[in-house]
């Protein structure tokens, strides 16, 4: 009897939750889940001889820690607590069922050392290190085929001590490509949250190869020209919720990846099902959002709402190239504030470099069904500059209610690109002017993102559901 009650209860709930409007069969839905999971077994860094002075090393501290703490795994899971305090470590790295708990007044700091970030093998998407031929510095937190990891505190800060990075990187002194703060590659179910992230070498959180990531509440800073220090980076990765998070550094507050070139191409594992919602931040180089450039495995299903983003270079910006391959289709945004930034949308079809002579030129990429609406903007100087390649025109970019305030005689310049446009002002460029007829080739008429229900929150936060 005990178990038909939950089986009906089961139904029951699955029968509320089909009351919701789902996107396609495989949409996310994003669902708030727990930071703060009990775990029956808990230790302080401390206990391993840990010294939080800002000048002891703590590597093996914390590399003992972690490795105690695999013996707990299959015991419900285990939290390792960093107390108050400024801790100096190189690299370490996480195992599955494990909480990292960072003390709001507690520091962890990557080593201004080079040898205590190892060097390892390039991404196989990559082909190579992003910056140098050969492999790249692991980061400061690592993980790969993980299940159940939890990066959180009480607004702790994980420093990178990156202007040494930077320094190397202006100098051309960099033996091997920097390193991130967070990566975790080919993992499930990882949260990241309540922290402070600054100083990042290069990009700050890089999930790779990942599903069911959520990463909410963050703070992630950087000097405005601190080179390449993108904040979240999803990168062939899917079922992605980014939320509630503020972001000011020196490139991308959010880039969605997949891979470069022939070598992403081959990898073919796809970015997709992608959720950013109330981001606000500002970025002296880059954009607010952004796609690529490294996007050859394909990039698709991603909705942006709620974005706030002032003093900045590009709001809304795709990159590609001949030679990338790949696709970017069906994105969404909406509901996108902006003041003070130099081009609104801007779309580029001939932008970055390639990994090496063997990519194939005539790869060339797919961006298609790309709607923006509800954008409002101040002090803008342009509108929009959108620019296709010849031969492969971008293709159904659909702009609605786009009200900016703009500076420049000439607000929207558009080459190669074809698409609709309805309430825009400044009126759109003439490939944009026409107004479609049927509604349906411009994304999401009929894809709505799924919405939140509370149903669902006894399940697993991260759920696909197919609609029936």
């Amino acid at each position: 009897m005990k178990g038909s009650a939950v089986l009906l209860e089961v139904l029951l709930l699955l029968a509320s939750i089909s009351n919701f409007p789902w996107a396609a069969a495989d949409n996310l839905s994003c669902m708030p889940t727990r930071s703060k999971v009990y775990r029956p077994h808990r230790v302080t860094v401390t206990e391993f001889g840990a010294v939080g002075d800002g000048v002891t090393l703590n590597t093996k501290a914390f590399q003992n820690a972690i490795f105690y703490l695999q013996s707990f795994a299959d015991k419900g899971g285990a939290q390792l607590f960093v107390p108050a305090g400024r801790w100096l470590t190189g690299s370490f790295n996480l195992i599955s069922h494990l909480t990292l708990c960072l003390d709001k007044d507690a520091v962890i700091i990557g080593s201004t050392d080079s040898s205590s970030w190892p060097v390892i093998d390039p991404l196989p998407s990559y082909g190579r290190g992003r910056e140098l031929p050969g492999g790249r510095h692991k980061s400061l937190i690592h993980g790969s085929n993980l299940s159940d990891v939890i990066i959180t505190g009480d607004n702790g800060t994980i420093d990178g001590q990156g202007s040494v990075w930077w320094d190397w990187f202006h100098n051309m002194t960099l033996n091997f490509t920097r390193p991130h703060l967070v990566e975790l590659m080919y993992s499930t179910k990882v949260v990241i949250s309540n922290l402070t992230f600054i100083n990042s070498p290069f990009w700050a959180i890089h999930p790779v190869y990942c599903s069911d990531v959520l990463v909410e509440k963050v703070t992630i800073l950087a000097p405005p020209d601190s080179p390449n220090t993108d904040g979240i980076d999803p990168d062939s990765s899917n079922n992605v919720c980014i939320e509630e998070c503020y972001i000011s550094t020196g490139d991308d507050l959010i880039a969605v990846k997949s891979g470069w070139d022939e070598y992403g191409i081959a990898f073919a594992h796809p970015s997709s099902n992608i959720s950013i919602r109330r981001i606000t931040g500002e970025t002296k180089l880059g954009a607010g959002i952004a796609f690529g450039s490294e996007m050859s495995g394909g990039v698709s299903e991603v909705w942006a709402e709620d974005i706030h983003l002032f003093n900045s270079k590009h709001g809304i910006r795709i990159k590609t190239s001949p030679g990338r391959g790949g696709y970017i289709q069906n994105i969404y945004i909406s509901d996108v504030i902006m003041k003070n930034v130099d081009i609104a949308i801007r779309i580029q079809g001939q932008y970055g470099e390639h990994p090496d002579e063997k990519y194939d030129p005539n790869a060339l990429p797919v961006i298609n069904r790309i709607t923006i609406k509800n954008v409002t903007g101040g002090n803008i100087r342009l509108a929009g500059l959108l620019e296709g390649i010849h031969g492969d025109n971008f293709s159904n970019i659909c702009l609605s209610n786009v009200i900016l305030n703009v500076t420049s005689p000439n607000p929207w310049n558009c080459s190669y690109v074809e698409g609709y446009s309805n309430m825009v002002s400044p009126e759109s460029c003439e490939p944009l002017k026409e107004i479609p007829e049927d509604s349906s080739i411009c994304y999401p008429a009929k894809h709505l993102k799924p919405q939140r229900s509370n149903a669902i929150q006894l399940f697993s936060p991260f759920i696909k559901f197919i609609a029936w």
